[in-house]
């Protein structure tokens, strides 16, 4: 494992070195200028007194929002309460795609809705691997733990549906402040304040603010590739008449996908919500290129 930052505050950076001890360190020179952020791999001249961070190595990715470097997995977390909100699903799995990162659906709190989860399983565990937890019982932990060995992770999804609670399980002590329901309007309270590492034997997880306030400007998918990301729809495409089908406005008799969708071989709801995206993405394409 090499030097990884964990932790920013102001002009103070928290690294954990190879082996294994947590230091406060300092940029060098103009480093910081140009940029270090929460899960960038580091070199650094360390003594017993003095620690300063010398060199960024070569990033895999850079999350702006929430600023996260070298991002392997992206865990989006659902629950039954609050009610999931599939379309905040459906961006973060084109999020992952368009960055590298690979996408794990989690399932917390599986005893609320089995209705719940059959419609994430049918629909979305074709595509992505979906685990079944629960923070509270460790039940289904032993599976997740298995996707997540010797990789950077960060856990995401709306307020309440256990993120902290996941992260305490997994590193096995009470890291993370858990935050409550709030039962007048039954969303939950956000209690992450800023992006930070936890680290336990071998694994490395993320936990961040402002993965839910995500919209489609961040998204750097054009409006014509947008069918490129969705895994559940690439085999229907060579039934399409035309090859560069976007599976919008073309008719049902030309479109493979819209086919699948009208026999129910594809969920109808998510078709709804990729035109949705794909109409903003056009949009946005024709405010910024004319």
């Amino acid at each position: 494992m090499e030097n990884v930052v964990i932790k920013k505050l102001s002009n103070n950076f928290w690294v954990r070195l190879k082996n294994g001890e947590v230091v406060m360190a300092k940029p060098r020179g103009t480093l910081k200028s140009r940029g270090i952020f929460v899960g960038d791999k580091v070199e650094v001249d360390y003594d017993k007194d003095d620690c300063m961070i010398e060199k960024v190595l070569e990033r895999k990715n850079l999350l702006i929002r929430p600023p996260l470097a070298n991002l392997d997995k992206l865990v989006i977390v659902m629950s039954c309460v609050p009610k999931p909100d599939f379309y905040v699903l459906d961006k973060l799995l084109l999020f992952s795609y368009s960055y590298g990162i690979e996408p794990i659906v989690v399932i917390n709190k599986q005893d609320i809705s089995q209705e719940i989860n059959d419609y994430i399983d049918s629909v979305y565990g074709k595509i992505v691997d979906v685990v079944h937890i629960s923070a509270k019982t460790g039940q289904g932990f032993d599976n997740l733990k298995v996707l997540l060995i010797d990789k950077l992770s960060a856990l995401v999804g709306q307020s309440a549906v256990g993120k902290s609670a996941i992260i305490n399980s997994l590193v096995g002590k009470n890291f993370a402040k858990e935050g409550d329901l709030s039962k007048k309007v039954n969303r939950g309270k956000n209690t992450t304040r800023h992006c930070e590492i936890f680290i336990k034997d071998d694994f490395l997880i993320a936990d961040t603010a402002g993965f839910t306030a995500l919209d489609e400007t961040l998204l750097p998918i054009p409006y014509f590739e947008l069918h490129l990301y969705y895994k559940d729809y690439l085999p229907y495409v060579a039934k399409c008449k035309y090859s560069d089908c976007k599976h919008v406005n073309e008719s049902v008799n030309d479109c493979a996908v819209k086919r699948a969708v009208q026999d129910g071989e594809l969920d109808a709801k998510r078709y709804k919500r990729y035109t949705e995206i794909y109409k903003i993405l056009e949009q946005r394409w024709i405010k910024t290129h004319g």
